[in-house]
């Protein structure tokens, strides 16, 4: 199909000349009675098509070959994706690979329109709407501290609709894309739990919103709400999260590729990545939304083994109108990774950040008084199913200093709404550097039947604070290409001790989930 269609991508490269040749070239005349008179017929007839240069189509004159591969190329080039269906499509198809001789004497340079071709097959139909689904149920035992931390009603039992996506997306044209999520249930407003936006209904939003555009000098513009997440776009992260990023922006992106070296530019505001919930309590004011953001992300992948590159992350408060508070924070990321094999891979990510005097930490004390550049890095060693026959493997090890701005739930079964370890952050130690193991080996049996099993821990670096534990089993059924179940058992281990009368968890907490998931 692919082949067939970057010949069809060669015809919009004859489309001007083809008929000045049609008009005396020595070629026998396409048959009275032939069948592709029919077909350009009832493309012309629904729109989809136009015939000779003048618009028509001249069902019932005789036309040479040469005058119908015209036809044809100019098919290609002026086709209306609102209108065709994959059935026009097919019959174009059948078209060119009749004209295939006539269409080769052109000498049209294949390759050149292979992206014309893409967008037709992809924008056929105009607009596409798609989906997903996620119910849980979801079943708890007795706990230790008498919390219910795996469900979000915070009782022993939990059903809940924990996700519901549409996506409505558009090919406007060859240089041109719009996207947007419609979204409700966990993250419907990219509020946590405390504040009613894991759920619950009322909270949905446009979680994404933007169009995609090509500027001069081959410049990809993007523009409108976006997400910004580096480590997934490098596989750095599997599960659930980023160690930093995976955050949603309202703003403009601009990329530009040179061969093996890409750099993305993004300006915007209207998300804090979270990092200024701990500064507004301590200060009494009202944050959100209340920071510039500018990202710089440069990349380098000579090839299919190696990539390399670095980030740069900046929050500058413009919002509060008090300068005697300096708010501003930097992040910034190197990041590589190489593959043995196919199958094999490792790879990292190391961050260091730097805090205005004023910003507070996670464990409520402001950046000056404690460790105001703190770090956090982790490896990564990545093994396919295909090596190993029976499983594939994840194996990461990170260090977090405490007062460190990052995700502590990247390890939690089900995102923050689920208990995980890292929950006691908040009270560990400001000075010290929390360390994680995270594994996880997942098995595809067949098309229908897969299973893993995951654990997770975290010594905190903290004296009277025990490390936590977490480790999990699953199996899943493909019930049908859009229909997935899943059976899932997870616990997580908080230890006895906790540091002096800060709160946080103890003991232990489990449970039984069943899920379904369903794809449209």
């Amino acid at each position: 199909m692919k082949k067939f269609l970057a010949v069809i991508a060669a015809l919009a490269l004859a489309a001007a000349a083809a008929p000045a040749m049609a008009a005396s070239n020595p070629f026998m005349d396409v048959p009275q009675g032939h069948w592709a008179y029919d077909a350009v017929g009832l493309l012309a007839s629904r729109g989809i098509v136009s015939g000779y240069p003048d618009g028509s189509f001249k069902g019932a004159q005789p036309a040479t070959r040469y005058e119908m591969a015209s036809i044809v190329a100019r098919a290609l080039v002026a086709v209306n994706a609102d209108k065709a269906s994959k059935q026009d499509l097919e019959l174009l198809k059948k078209l060119v690979m009749e004209f295939k001789d006539e269409l080769d004497a052109l000498g049209v340079k294949v390759d050149q329109l292979d992206k014309r071709v893409a967008v037709l097959e992809d924008g056929v139909g105009g607009w596409k709407i798609r989906g997903t689904f996620l119910f849980e149920a979801k079943f708890s035992g007795d706990t230790d501290s008498g919390n219910y931390l795996f469900t979000e009603n915070g009782r022993k039992n939990d059903f809940e609709k924990e996700q519901f996506r549409l996506y409505l997306t558009k090919q406007i044209n060859e240089d041109t894309y719009f996207y947007a999520e419609y979204r409700t249930g966990a993250d419907g407003s990219g509020a946590p739990a405390g504040r009613g936006g894991r759920g619950d209904l009322q909270n949905m939003s446009w979680a994404q919103l933007f169009v995609d555009t090509k500027l001069p000098y081959d410049i990809g513009l993007r523009v409108g709400r976006f997400t910004v997440d580096f480590e997934d776009e490098n596989g750095l992260y599997t599960d659930n999260d980023a160690i930093f990023g995976d955050f949603r922006i309202d703003g403009f992106q601009l990329s530009k590729q040179w061969n093996a070296f890409r750099a993305t530019a993004i300006v915007g505001r209207n998300d804090n990545y979270g990092l200024y919930d701990a500064t507004a309590d301590a200060w009494g004011l009202d944050l959100d939304s209340a920071f510039m953001a500018y990202i710089l992300d440069l990349n380098w992948t000579p090839n299919e083994k190696f990539f390399l590159g670095g980030t740069g992350y900046w929050f500058d408060d413009d919002s509060t109108g008090i300068d005697t508070l300096d708010l501003a924070t930097a992040t910034y990321a190197a990041y590589m990774g190489y593959k043995f094999t196919p199958a094999v891979e490792l790879k990292g990510i190391y961050y260091w950040q730097n805090y205005g005097d004023d910003v507070v930490t996670p464990q409520g004390l402001p950046a000056f008084a404690v460790e105001d550049s703190p770090n956090a890095w982790k490896a990564i060693l990545s093994i396919d199913q295909d090596l190993l026959k029976f499983t594939s493997l994840w194996i990461e090890y990170s260090q977090q200093d405490n007062t460190f701005f990052g995700y502590t739930d990247r390890y939690a079964i089900g995102g923050g709404a689920y208990d995980f370890v890292g929950l006691n952050m908040g009270v560990a130690d400001p000075f010290g550097t929390s360390k994680y193991w995270f594994v996880k080996a997942e098995q595809q049996w067949n098309d229908k039947w897969s299973s893993f099993a995951r654990f997770a821990t975290v010594d905190y670096d903290t004296v009277n604070l025990d490390d936590a534990t977490e480790w999990g089993v699953g199996i899943g059924y493909q019930y049908t290409p859009a229909i997935y179940f899943e059976l899932a058992y997870d616990q997580v281990d908080h230890g006895d001790s906790i540091t002096g009368n800060q709160g946080g968890e103890v003991g232990k907490d489990h449970v039984v989930r069943f899920s379904t998931s369903v794809n449209f």
